[in-house]
């Protein structure tokens, strides 16, 4: 595969251009980064490229000759594969059935031999997941393992790939980053999406910066830096330390004591953990998505029941508590790992999103039947106090740009000031502003006297946010630093390594 070419792309959605106009050439055998906001048209334009979209306007070319793309079928035959951020997999299948899904076969499949192929094959790239495993079983990190090995099983060519590092610890990350420079070798092209500037600087060849659906600049990675990219992203300058204050430890919050969580099949997933948490503190866990992360989440906010063990909140236990009566009585908020699947319900407005916790109360609804101005008002609030960007107020919230629909969960997670905040993967797939937004808010609850439990997959973020730092690995703390700086030992033990 050589040359590709995009000329002139432009996209509607009703009367908003998510596309403008848009010229790209990427190189063969480069790998061209492409950056942008929540919102900027990154996604658009790539949903065209792998024919998922058909532009109002403008072409693309491969190889010189111009491409005919009406749908995923002619981008996988035109040799282009896209891993997306929000996954195409299908939930009752395998994770060998999902990869093969739609590939040419014979009529009597041998399915054991697929799944010894996709089993070597995930060895090989270094992205292990179980063939036979249902996908609806995985945690959301090991399902876009499956949808990176889904396309190179396919032997695309060029690769476009939607923040692929989130769920890889930083050994694991620096073997991607050589297979993709072994596929680049190859004459393999690659358009890597991410937020994570230091990627673009230290892999890439050229980057693309997107703003409002255009093309601002292209530069060479090599003659740029992370202040500069990250101002033509956002167009003006970006704090890049935070301001975070002094730890302030107060009273015990949430006490967990040889805590055990099985999943579906009976298998400890969660396996005697153990911790406090204070009020004006954060706790991060780091670790590599599923290794019981989501459990230990879920079993705190009382979506999943623990086998073993006891969970206290303000010394009241409260280990066996359903989700209703944690909402009713515990000042607790839930920012949950998946704001689209799990935290809002798409085709409902802002407003219906963020009474979702406390619908059936007085303040809302009568009768069962909903308080319309009660609603407006709290939606209103929301709106002005954090910043949520909309073109209407009775647009749905699958509408919003990522960073939007994660700044309503904020606002109703956050509402009356909860002792308790678990945060599970709060700013993932948020561009650098977002990103920054969501953790100010944090720590500003932090500093007002809540308990943050932090969970992320992201080392040098979890790092940042933390006052104490757990780390994860098969269910188990393998220790709790107080000392949160060492970067290399915490790498290492995110990957099992404890020395």
């Amino acid at each position: 595969m050589s040359e590709l070419s995009l000329e002139r792309i432009t996209k509607y959605f009703g009367s908003f251009v998510a596309n403008d106009r848009i010229d790209l050439r990427v190189e063969s055998g480069t790998i061209h980064g492409l950056l942008g906001e929540n919102g900027a048209g990154k996604t658009t334009l790539m949903n065209i490229l792998s024919g998922l979209y058909r532009p109002d306007a403008g072409s693309i070319y491969l190889d010189g000759k111009r491409a005919n793309i009406a749908s995923p079928k002619d981008a996988i035959a035109s040799g282009i594969g896209m891993i997306h951020q929000h996954f195409m997999l299908v939930p009752q299948l395998s994770v060998t059935e999902n990869i093969i899904l739609g590939t040419k076969s014979s009529w009597r499949l041998n399915l054991r031999a697929k799944e010894w192929e996709i089993g070597q094959m995930s060895q090989f790239y270094g992205l292990e997941v179980n063939p036979k495993e249902k996908v609806r079983d995985l945690p959301i990190g090991i399902q876009q393992r499956v949808e990176i090995l889904k396309v190179l099983y396919r032997g695309a060519k060029v690769l476009i790939l939607d923040e692929p590092t989130a769920v890889l610890t930083p050994s694991e990350v620096t073997r991607f980053f050589q297979i993709l420079r072994q596929l680049k070798s190859r004459g393999h092209t690659i358009i890597f999406i991410t937020h994570k500037l230091e990627e673009i600087m230290s892999l890439c060849d050229r980057v693309t910066v997107l703003h409002r659906g255009q093309v601002v600049e292209t530069l060479h990675a090599n003659r740029t830096n992370p202040q500069q990219l990250a101002r033509l992203m956002v167009g003006k300058e970006v704090l890049s330390m935070l301001n975070k204050s002094p730890c302030s430890l107060q009273k015990v919050i949430l006490e967990v004591n040889e805590l055990e969580v099985k999943d579906k099949r009976n298998f400890p997933v969660v396996k005697n953990i153990s911790f406090q948490l204070q009020a004006g503190e954060i706790l991060g866990i780091a670790g590599v998505d599923g290794n019981g992360q989501r459990e230990l989440a879920d079993a705190i906010a009382g979506l999943k029941i623990p086998t073993r063990g006891t969970i206290k909140f303000l010394e009241e236990e409260i280990t066996h508590w359903s989700v209703q009566r944690r909402i009713k009585q515990l000042s607790m908020g839930y920012i949950p790992e998946d704001r689209q699947k799990i935290g809002l319900i798409s085709p409902f407005s802002i407003g219906k999103n963020l009474i979702l916790k406390n619908f059936n109360t007085v303040n809302i609804s009568r009768n069962f039947i909903l308080k319309r101005k009660q609603i407006e008002e709290e939606e209103e609030r929301a709106i002005a106090e954090f910043d949520i960007r909309i073109s209407d107020t009775k647009q749905e919230v699958s509408q919003l740009s990522g960073g939007n629909q994660q700044k309503v969960i904020l606002a109703r997670e956050f509402a009356g000031n909860p002792k308790l905040i678990i945060a599970m993967q709060p700013t993932r797939g948020l561009d650098i502003g977002a990103t920054k937004y969501v953790q100010q808010q944090l720590l500003k609850a932090r500093d007002t006297g809540a308990a943050i439990l932090y969970i992320s997959s992201e080392l040098e973020e979890v790092i940042e946010m933390s006052d104490r730092l757990a780390v994860i690995y098969q269910g188990t703390f393998l220790t709790i630093l107080d000392d949160v700086k060492d970067r290399e030992q915490i790498g290492l033990l995110m990957a099992g390594i404890n020395r």
